[in-house]
């Protein structure tokens, strides 16, 4: 899948929890703070990640970020390496900057601001 059909997939997955509390897309997009166009551009995959946010939080689904992005914690031995230190930066791979750096583009190309 592309990443925008990656976002209209959320979209419409939101719209399903949506029209499962039986609520209207202005009655949403009110309670968050959105115009109706607003939402319905959310629901197509172009939305700010901050208006996914709000939408999830007024929907009481808050909760599915955590298993989106789940928390990491480092490895026994990597945190005794660090002595208690916390992480701060990554050494990245060598030869492999130039091609994150062409995915950054290419995600802003499509419009997408995450």
């Amino acid at each position: 899948m592309t990443d925008q059909a990656i976002a209209a997939e959320i979209g419409r997955r939101i719209d399903q929890l949506r029209l499962e509390r039986n609520m209207t897309q202005q009655e949403l997009a009110d309670a968050v703070g959105l115009s109706r166009v607003s939402y319905a551009r959310l629901v197509s995959g172009q939305a700010k990640f901050s208006n996914v946010i709000a939408v999830l939080r007024a929907l009481d689904q808050l909760h599915l970020l955590e298993t989106f992005v789940p928390e990491e914690v480092f490895s026994p031995i990597e945190q005794l390496k660090m002595k208690g230190r916390q992480r701060q930066r990554a050494t990245g791979s060598r030869g492999h900057s130039a091609s994150s750096g062409a995915k950054a583009e290419a995600n802003a190309e499509d419009g997408l601001d995450w």
